[in-house]
Order: C-alpha cells, then structure tokens, then sequence
C-alpha cells in the first residue's frame, strides 16, 4: 500500500480539498438555477437533520479508527487492524440501520413540526439512503488514513462531486414537473449517487491491495474484539461529544442570538438582516482557510499515533510543532487580506460592505482558530479526545454567557454575537494548548511567536503600501486578483526568510524535489 509521509498527505487532502470546494460552489449554482430559492430553501433545510444523524451513525469512529490502525501499523500487527475493522463494521451497521429507520419514520414530524413546512418531508425520505453508505465510507476513510495513503479518500471526495454535479440536473429536471418538493427530493438522490459511487472506488481500492481477509474467521475475530471495542470507543465518544456540543452550539446560537437582539430593542427585522450578515457573509470569509487545517488534522492524527506507539515523544513535539506552523502560515495571509480589504471583498461579492465591522473585528481573532483543529487532532491522536471534548464545552457555555450579557446591552447589540464567537474561538484553542502543555510539556517556542508576529507585521505593511499604491477609488475583481497575487509572492519570500517552510519540508514535495 502506498504510504506517504505527513507533508506529503496533507498536500494531497488539500489539493482534493481546494477541488471538492470549488466543484461544490458549481454544484451549489447549479441547483439554485434549476429549483430557485423555494427549493434551496427545501434543500437546505432538510441537510441539518441529514448531518445531525450522520454524526450520531458514525459515533465519532473514523478518528478512532485512524489512531487505532495506525498504532497497530506500528507494531506491524495484522490481527488487530482486522479487529478494529470488524468492530466498526459491526458498530456502524447497527447505528446506521437504526438511525436510518429512526429518520425515516420521524421524516413526517420532523418536517411538520419542526421544519414547519411539510414539503421537507420528500427531501428528508430521498437521503435516507445515503446513512449506511456514508457509515462504510467512514470506516475506509479512516483505514486509509490510519495507514497513511491520503489518495483513495482524496480521489473519491472528487469522485463524489462529479458524479453529483453530472446527476443532479438530470434529477432535478425529471422531478420538477411534480413540484418544487420532488425537484428537492431529486437533488438529494445525486448526493447518494455521488456517495455511492465514491464508496464503490474506495472498496474497489480496499481490495485491490488487500493484505486484510475480512470473511476469513470473521465471528472468532469478533468475540475477541471486546478490549478493541473499549479502545475505539475511549476515542469515539469523546470526539462525537465534541461534534455534537459544535451541532447543538450552532442550532441554539440564532435562538438565542435573536431573543438577546430583541431585549437590546432591535426590531425583528434588523435583527435578521445582522445576523444574516454576520454568520451569512463574514462567517464563510473566516472559515475559507480551514480545509488546510482540516487537511492537516486528518494528516497529523495517523502521524502522531504512530509516533506515539513506537513513544517517540521529540516527533510527536515535531509534528505538532509542524502543524502549529503551517496552519498559521495558511491563515495569517487569508487575515491580513480580509482587514485590509474588508470593504472591497464584501462589496464585490454581495453588493454590500455593511458587515466590514464584524470582518475586521473578528479577523485576528480567528487566526486562533486555524491552529485550533490541529490541537484538538493531536490531543485525540494522544488518547486526550475526553480534555478536548471539555474544552469545546466550556468554549461553548462561556461564548453563550457572554453572547447573552453582551448582545442584549443596546450599546453592543449584534457586535456583542461577533464579540462572543471570538472569544470562544480564543478560548478553547488556548484550552488544547494548556492541555497539551499539561500532559506533553508541550508549548510554542517564543521565538516562533516572535516569528508569527513579524510574519504579520511585514505582510500587514506590504498590504498596507501596495493599497495606498493601486487602491484610489473603486476596486474591481481584475484589480484585487492582481493585488492579493503580488501580495501572495511577497508573503511567501516571507515565509521562506522567516523558515516557515523549511528546505526538508521541500524535499517532501514531488514536483519541487529536482530543485531543491
């Protein structure tokens, strides 16, 4: 099997990441031509129920299936890799035939009741499907992982969107005629397609190389497989507490947002229009940088277990110490630009620079955040997932504490929520660090922290020129191309002088290994 090294994986995860994105933006354009916004409403609608029982299906496991094998990788031991892959088999199958009876008998109550509207209901049945697929997708995912070959998960998430942006004109034209609901219904079938088909490569790729006979003694695997099952789960639940505190933070927050807003004496209408602003423009702006990060988290989980088992503590320090460096990099620039042309971004993209405040508020805050998901995967590669899920949680209820006291005080209103969300973000990423700190002695050399704030201050002042230079009036999309491309060249001579990236790390990069 192929196996890559940590650099290696995670350029290949961020490379399907920057295509599944952008497949997925045509995907999203797609579907608003062909249903407008009464289907997407529909469509979207029905996707938190979908993700809510996803997350309950999979129980957290791929993470912990990614720790587990790589350990096993580790000791070179074949008969635990295939406990834990019959485990999850097993685990997964029962929650998925479960939650995806559960969802479809519930489909009508949750549409009427909940969703107050009942033509959720054809969405809601039409992705029913789609549970137990993505539970087996799970379980390849993170074998893949745990044995550090990135390229059949990055090559099935591309797989997966082509398949459904070839599908979903099709379905959604064939099921249009019969409402605007059926038409909702047909675009969700393109999504099992798309999983369908990605599952099938990834079995296809499972297989082909397979060193693992899953049939072979499969029952007396299983009654050996109790302590297997202790040690996914040690992992597993403490990682779907931590998503599930993140799914009920985010289904509250608007509940609570929009009761805070009306005691501050904002009417209704405002309220919706701020908050709409806040997490409908700026919120995705901030986000943008994350699939790196994420792509790192998944890279960095298998790298530090390995290195964990074999109790090689001065890589486990390297490597974290490595995804700390990147993630910062990826997100100082993504923070520089955002300040600097909050106005021009904003109102290139929607008509409007009206939440340029909450852009520049929240910006150098959020740096925290990209550095936030590689901590948390490394306290869940070190056995800590429990301490992580603790974090989150306090994270949460000090955001909400201060959300309330700062969003109903007329002087704050909806700049408390901005506020709130960015101390949370600071909160539970300095949480991971003192945890790290606390178990690995581990802590960021305050020379890199010298570092990072140089990085920031000579890109801020090469931003800052090159505006003053090219900016006079009114900028257009060619101009900021230009802008933020010199200012990308210029930051990345940064990097280098700086030692952000490393000739070693180079070294590790195909296409630039002749030259280095």
């Amino acid at each position: 099997m192929s196996k890559q090294t940590f650099l290696q994986g995670t350029l290949i995860l961020i490379a399907a990441g920057m295509i599944t994105r952008f497949l997925g933006f045509i995907n999203r354009l797609v579907v608003a031509r062909l249903m407008g916004e009464e289907g997407v409403g529909l469509y979207m609608m029905a996707l938190p129920t979908l993700f809510l029982i996803m997350t309950l299906t999979q129980l957290g496991l791929p993470v912990a299936i990614s720790k587990r094998i790589a350990e096993a990788e580790a000791r070179n031991d074949r008969a635990k890799i295939k406990q834990i892959l019959i485990v999850s088999l097993i685990v997964t199958g029962i929650s998925s035939l479960f939650f995806t009876g559960l969802m479809m008998i519930g489909a009508p109550f949750i549409a009427q009741h909940l969703l107050t509207d009942e033509r959720t209901l054809y969405p809601l049945l039409a992705i029913s499907p789609i549970v137990p697929i993505v539970a087996i997708s799970s379980i390849l995912r993170g074998y893949f992982q745990g044995r550090q070959n990135m390229k059949p998960q990055s090559y099935s998430l591309v797989i997966e969107q082509i398949v459904r942006i070839s599908c979903v004109a099709l379905f959604v034209n064939l099921f249009l005629p019969y409402g605007i609901e059926f038409a909702a219904a047909g675009a969700m079938f393109s999504v099992i397609l798309g999983e369908f088909v990605s599952l099938l490569y990834m079995i296809y790729q499972f297989k082909r190389k397979k060193t693992i006979k899953i049939r072979y003694r499969f029952f007396s695997y299983l009654k050996t497989s109790k302590e297997t099952l202790k040690e996914l789960f040690s992992i597993a639940l403490p990682s779907t507490g931590s998503r599930m505190i993140g799914s009920i933070s985010h289904f509250l927050e608007p509940i609570v947002v929009a009761q805070c807003l009306a005691i501050a004496g904002i009417s209704t209408t405002l309220a919706t229009k701020q908050y709409g602003e806040l997490t409908g423009y700026v919120l995705p702006l901030l986000f943008l940088p994350t699939f790196i990060t994420q792509s790192l988290s998944i890279a960095l989980v298998p790298s530090i277990s390995e290195a964990d088992a074999m109790a090689n503590h001065k890589l486990i320090h390297y490597r974290i110490h490595q995804a700390i460096r990147i993630s910062f990099a990826s997100g100082a620039i993504a923070t520089i630009i955002l300040t600097l042309f909050s106005n021009e971004i904003l109102s290139l993209m929607y008509g409007t620079a009206n939440a340029s405040r909450f852009l520049v508020l929240m910006a150098p805050f959020f740096l925290l955040l990209y550095i936030q998901s590689p901590l948390q995967a490394a306290l869940q590669a070190l056995d800590l997932a429990k301490p992580a899920m603790w974090n989150s949680l306090i994270g949460n209820v000090f955001k909400f504490v201060i959300l309330i006291v700062l969003a109903s005080n007329e002087n704050f209103g909806i700049m408390g929520v901005a506020i709130a969300m960015s101390i949370g973000v600071i909160l539970v990423t300095l949480l991971h660090l003192a945890s790290l700190n606390k178990i690995l002695s581990f802590s960021i050399p305050f020379i890199d922290i010298g570092k990072m704030i140089l990085l920031l201050l000579l890109t801020w002042g090469s931003g800052n020129l090159i505006r003053n230079i090219f900016i006079q009036g009114e900028a257009n999309v060619f101009l900021l191309s230009f802008i933020f491309i010199l200012l990308s060249f210029m930051y990345l001579l940064f990097l280098f002088a700086l030692r952000f990236i490393t000739r070693e790390e180079l070294k590790q990069i195909p296409f630039i290994q002749k030259w280095v």
